[in-house]
């Protein structure tokens, strides 16, 4: 989006303004227009502390309308599950030579799964995966003996999250091309999700901060006390 698009959708409303979910996501729709289907996104602050591995949030939500986006995995696997993961769709599938590919900087995929037996190799690999946060985790269902399911939810929309040292979550809720009911409905999950996942050391105030926005779109900020009647925010 050029700088005049965004300083214009910036006009359109109150940057300090807070606003229920869906009112927030009718906004970001109306001032997305760039000339591709940008993402949205939904990005939290947490009243946690990152650094203390016990208020670590990490996981992963089954996003109900999907994320719009053609996810591409990856999945080291040999014998029988290196062929279910190729059943289910993955698109690349092997152990040494996927290692070896990887090792040269072939990394067209979105999500690395792994089975527990070949997690060694995997390993030798996080140098270059973990930056990327690519690296198969039992915490987010990516070590795990059923491949071919494993694929299936990541393609069908699961999506994986943790908080950066900062303690902000950010999740894709989808496109700015989807229903407002869809966007509205992943975001549900995004914040059930989140609530489900609140460490017991948490203290004071979970969900501080809450803001949508597309790719190329300012932010729009969500009241947190104004989620809905049944949801807590404390």
């Amino acid at each position: 989006m050029s700088g005049k698009k965004y300083s214009d959708a910036v006009k359109k409303f109150d940057r300090d303004a807070q606003f229920t979910p869906t009112e927030a996501l009718a906004k970001v729709k109306s001032m997305a227009n760039a000339k591709f289907d940008e993402t949205v996104e939904i990005a939290m602050r947490l009243g946690v502390d990152p650094r203390k591995a016990e208020q670590m949030v990490r996981g992963t939500v089954a996003l109900p309308s999907g994320t719009g986006k053609d996810v591409r995995v990856a999945v080291f696997a040999s014998g029988e599950a290196a062929e279910a993961a190729r059943a289910a769709g993955a698109e690349f599938v092997g152990a040494e030579d996927l290692a070896a590919e990887i090792e040269k900087g072939n990394m067209n995929f979105d999500v690395a799964i792994a089975t527990p037996d070949l997690m060694p190799l995997v390993g030798r690999l996080g140098r270059v995966l973990g930056p990327r946060g690519l690296m198969p985790n039992p915490k987010t269902g990516t070590v795990t003996h059923d491949v071919a399911r494993a694929v299936a939810e990541f393609k069908g929309g699961k999506v994986e999250y943790r908080t950066d040292r900062y303690g902000n979550v950010h999740v894709p809720l989808g496109k700015v091309s989807f229903e407002p009911e869809a966007l509205e409905a992943n975001f549900r999950a995004v914040i059930d999700e989140l609530q489900r996942a609140k460490p017991a050391a948490a203290k004071g105030r979970y969900l501080r901060k809450i803001t949508v926005c597309s790719t190329m779109g300012p932010g729009v900020k969500v009241d947190p006390s104004r989620l809905r009647p049944e949801l807590p925010t404390g």
